[in-house]
């Protein structure tokens, strides 16, 4: 495993919209940017915000969307990560009342870094830097599935609501800048983390705003954890549409989704499924399903996570044979328990030379004209 450093920007962004369950990383740098609302046509190249009336955050504030209208005839459409939350114990954590230990980001704040880093930046080695863009934030404590309110109990004893609006906040924002999408000649719909369930559960509702659309891709990053309630919780703590809570039929709720899209969409779609081998925040969410413990992952956390996710590719690969896998493991967040970095999507590594000297940009890149490749199958039975 070759350990390179994470600088402290890639540590800024991990804190401020990534870590599922507080990784204990200390905040080094946030972003405040100020983008124009969008009201009217909105200019080529200009990052707006998009603020459906009556949206809102978990913790009651005001939601809004990123979008950016680009010069090439294609889509993306983006759902950022965040954590979640899934019973009154996690729902008193958000990241807003608990830093080291919070499960899930309760508003937007910080998540305008997507016009910096990664997929949504305008860096030159970005193939996708001139696609029209629209940026889903979290801050809704579901996978960007929810409509409903869950009742809990504050940690100061107090009676609170989490707004779970994950789709009612990505659907009003959607159909905003509908008119301003055209009609493209690709749809890249993607996401990390949270987000990256959350394009699992929620590619089938983009694609369908594109029905006469042939050339899609769907690509997950960092997301995988295995939980045998997760269908009552979509159902009854979320209140996810019953379209999508539908698809849950598992304790893997990436896997049961995929397995739907490709059965309703076959060769039309283009599956990428990628995860660092040790992720760092996944082995952390992974034991709080498991033992219900909020604390530092360990080796054997990390040993879990390893496991599980070969598990998962086997099955993905046996199920989908023409979907895309990418694992890496290069950079590593804890030397002494061997865990590594949490997704990759929206970060400066995302152009990096990884797996086969191939980055995640140009994996994805290569999906979207045609090629879909695996890389980094070896490491998944990798001794660390």
């Amino acid at each position: 495993m070759r350990r390179r450093k994470r600088t402290g920007l890639v540590v800024a962004v991990v804190i401020a919209s990534l870590v599922v369950l507080g990784g204990g990383i200390a905040l080094k740098k946030t972003f405040l940017m100020e983008f124009p609302e969008l009201r009217g046509t909105p200019e080529t190249g200009t990052w707006y915000e998009v603020a459906p009336e009556g949206a809102v955050s978990a913790d009651g504030s005001p939601w809004r969307a990123f979008f950016r209208k680009g010069t090439a005839n294609r889509v993306m459409v983006y759902f950022l990560g965040g954590g979640v939350s899934i019973d009154e114990y996690t729902a008193a954590r958000g990241r807003s009342v608990v830093r080291e230990g919070g499960f899930y980001a309760d508003n937007v704040k910080y998540q305008d870094f997507v016009a910096t880093w990664g997929i949504g930046s305008q860096d030159g080695r970005n193939p996708f830097k001139d696609w029209t863009v629209l940026a889903i934030p979290y801050g809704c404590g579901d996978f960007h599935c929810g409509t409903g309110d869950f009742p809990y109990t504050s940690l100061d004893g107090e009676p609170r609501v989490l707004h779970h609006h994950g789709y009612t906040n990505y659907a009003g924002a959607l159909s905003m800048v509908m008119p301003f999408m055209g009609q493209p000649e690709a749809l890249l719909v993607c996401g990390y983390s949270a987000g990256g369930w959350g394009t699992a559960l929620l590619a089938e509702d983009v694609i369908a705003h594109f029905p006469n659309l042939p050339d899609v891709t769907v690509c997950i990053d960092g997301s995988l954890g295995l939980y045998q309630d997760w269908r009552y919780v979509a159902e009854n703590v979320w209140k996810a549409p019953r379209e999508i809570a539908g698809r849950i039929v598992s304790d893997n709720i990436i896997m049961d989704c995929l397995l739907a899209l490709d059965r309703d969409y076959g060769g039309r779609v283009k599956i990428l499924y990628g995860c660092s081998v040790r992720d760092e925040a996944l082995a952390n969410v992974q034991t709080y399903f498991d033992a219900k413990r909020n604390g530092k992952p360990t080796r054997t956390d990390g040993d879990v996570q390893q496991r599980n996710l070969k598990r998962f590719v086997r099955q993905l690969q046996d199920s989908i044979p023409s979907c895309g896998v990418f694992l890496w493991d290069d950079i590593v967040t804890q030397p002494e328990e061997a865990l590594t970095q949490h997704t990759i999507l929206l970060t400066r590594d995302f152009f990096t030379d990884r797996s086969a000297g191939v980055s995640f940009a140009k994996w994805i890149d290569d999906a979207v004209k045609g090629h879909t490749h695996s890389y980094g199958l070896d490491l998944i039975d990798k001794k660390y």
